[in-house]
């Protein structure tokens, strides 16, 4: 019998968000739930499922689906409650694209690109002061974190501190942060004239919390890699990870 992730409580939880989004309550909707996220935590490829979770292919074509539908990036929103967020934390994390998640059909970007590591999707994460994902954002590996920063922020109610490292040093991007009336820590790059004379360097050190998102995302070994060929489904598989981190709150 393979491992499965979700309580008695938790799925309780899940069940009541994902009827609020219109998925239907089949008999067999919790074992589909959790085959998608043994695929997740195994990062093995669909046909190989468990047969106690159901028909490979018809989990697939549900998830697939939900993608299409954003359900699963809803639900994970649904599941973020009450969050703290006077002090929120932002950063990207390079994952590695695997040989199979390449030759997706048409011409649409996919969030793939070549970085000195070779072809990766980078994912760009706001945290709140608890260390839980807040949002995020996917890319080719190839996009710099300051360039997403102004979109990644607009998702997110901002609080009373942005804590970020010195790839988002840009006065264009302090400046989206006082005009949501937050407080930027933000470090200057070393050969800046300005210095770092007004940074909280204490508050600074708590930057690790986004970090620690990171390392908790990467367990799962469908997130570590990337073996999805849309953009939208491996979008909607982090979404699961993000919305299973949640659960417990």
């Amino acid at each position: 019998m393979a491992r499965l992730m979700l309580n008695r409580e938790q799925w309780s939880t899940l069940r009541k968000i994902m009827r609020d989004h219109g998925v239907y309550d089949k008999p067999n909707l919790r074992m589909m739930v959790e085959g998608m996220l043994y695929r997740m935590r195994v990062g093995c490829p669909w046909r190989d499922l468990p047969s106690e979770f159901g028909v490979w292919n018809s989990i697939y074509q549900k998830f697939n689906r939900w993608s299409e539908k954003n359900k699963l990036l809803k639900i994970f929103k649904s599941l973020v409650q009450n969050p703290d967020c006077e002090w929120e934390f932002m950063d990207g994390s390079f994952v590695k694209a695997h040989q199979h998640c390449h030759g997706a059909a048409g011409n649409e970007n996919q969030a793939i690109g070549r970085s000195r590591g070779g072809n990766n999707t980078k994912i760009h994460m706001i945290v709140e002061s608890y260390g839980l994902p807040l949002a995020f954002e996917l890319t080719g590996g190839e996009v710099h974190d300051a360039k997403i920063a102004p979109a990644l922020l607009q998702k997110v109610l901002v609080g009373h501190y942005i804590i970020a490292d010195r790839g988002y040093d840009s006065e264009a991007i302090r400046a989206i942060i006082r005009d949501k009336g937050a407080i930027p820590v933000i470090p200057r790059k070393r050969n800046s004239k300005k210095g770092n004379a007004d940074i909280d360097w204490c508050l600074y050190k708590y930057r690790h919390l986004v970090e620690n998102v990171f390392a908790r995302l990467k367990h799962f070994r469908a997130i570590a890699t990337r073996y999805d060929k849309l953009k939208r489904n491996y979008k909607s598989m982090l979404a699961l990870a993000c919305g299973f981190m949640w659960l417990p709150m």
